[in-house]
């Protein structure tokens, strides 16, 4: 089954539109796609499809889905990036799809943000600059975009796949 939801709330302009119209369109592809792969790997799941922002949001969801998610992300990773290419086949354009599968990806938003806070916090009481573990580039995007929240400034630093944020003060 597949639903399309369209995160935009605000009237579009035409440009808007284009860009709503061409994201539609990743996710579609990347469903496609996605629902060949689960057939393949005989696993049940449903495809949800959003557009946020300026980027096409895929998500399986479904039961016994951890084989696709694999330790800390990393075969989530890899099917996001088969994805990508196959949404590149089919457009001839750069894809900044994000999938989610099993809600993985959403969960460890939460847990980062609430860690990106925390360390704020502790960083505004000590004054004192404050470095994270590292991070793939999607948990160190969600902790810049926190400390940013947060009135603070952060900066990665690091080498792949040792990158990781810093806190400062503000």
């Amino acid at each position: 089954m597949t639903t399309i939801e369209n995160g935009t709330s605000d009237a579009a302009s035409p440009s808007d539109a284009d860009l709503v119209k061409q994201l539609e369109r990743e996710g579609d592809i990347a469903a496609d796609y996605l629902e060949g792969l689960l057939d393949i790997a005989d696993l049940d799941g449903d495809i949800d499809m959003d557009v946020e922002g300026d980027r096409a949001v895929v998500s399986i969801v479904g039961d016994d889905l951890g084989d696709l998610v694999g330790a800390d992300g990393e075969v989530l990773s890899a099917v996001q990036e088969l994805t990508r290419l196959a949404v590149i086949r089919e457009t001839d354009e750069r894809s900044r799809l994000m999938l989610d599968i099993g809600g993985f990806r959403a969960r460890r938003r939460e847990e980062l943000t609430a860690l990106a806070k925390r360390a704020a916090e502790h960083v505004r009481s000590s004054g004192e600059a404050e470095a994270l573990p590292s991070m793939n580039p999607f948990e160190r995007k969600i902790v810049h975009d926190a400390v940013a929240a947060e009135g603070l400034v952060s900066d990665s630093e690091g080498e792949e796949p040792a990158r990781y944020v810093i806190i400062r003060p503000a």
